[in-house]
């Protein structure tokens, strides 16, 4: 055999997990460090571990929350195109009936509704709403499908 072509062999190497000697085993190296050992070993200890390889898991995470805070934009933006929070000017109106409503206090389709729910005589009881926008407003609400 020939001289010096060999490593020099260490028979009590330790193994390193986590900063911490988890055992000692013969090698070319005094010290081995390892990140993942049969001690901690999913398939041996039975038990589900999370070993993050370059920041995969955080970036996972980033993009599940970045997911999650625009799907509840999204919903928040649909709760606010219920037709319930639709100002009374998207009703197409006559803008003296429009005004006559907002005057009244009345700025959404929610609250027309409320008051039509009520009684539609409240609704002409407002000075400036007739006949006529009672019409255009229960057309508006069946289009809608607020009414039948």
């Amino acid at each position: 055999m020939k001289k010096d072509i060999h490593p020099t062999w260490y028979p009590d190497a330790e193994v390193i997990v986590e900063g911490e000697t988890v055992m000692t085993v013969g090698s070319t190296k005094p010290q081995l460090k390892v990140e993942i050992w049969s001690g901690s070993h999913p398939f041996y200890t039975g038990q589900q571990r999370l070993i993050d390889t370059e920041g995969q898991v955080d970036r996972f995470l980033r993009r599940l929350q970045r997911r999650e805070e625009i799907q509840a934009a999204l919903e928040e933006e649909v709760e606010e195109r219920t037709p319930e929070n639709f100002s009374v000017e998207e009703m197409s109106l006559s803008p003296r009936a429009t005004n006559a409503l907002i005057e009244a206090g009345h700025t959404t389709v929610g609250d027309v509704l409320a008051l039509f729910n009520e009684s539609e005589d409240l609704l002409l009881a407002i000075q400036g709403v007739g006949q006529r926008a009672l019409i255009d407003i229960k057309r508006y609400l069946r289009a809608e499908g607020l009414i039948e």
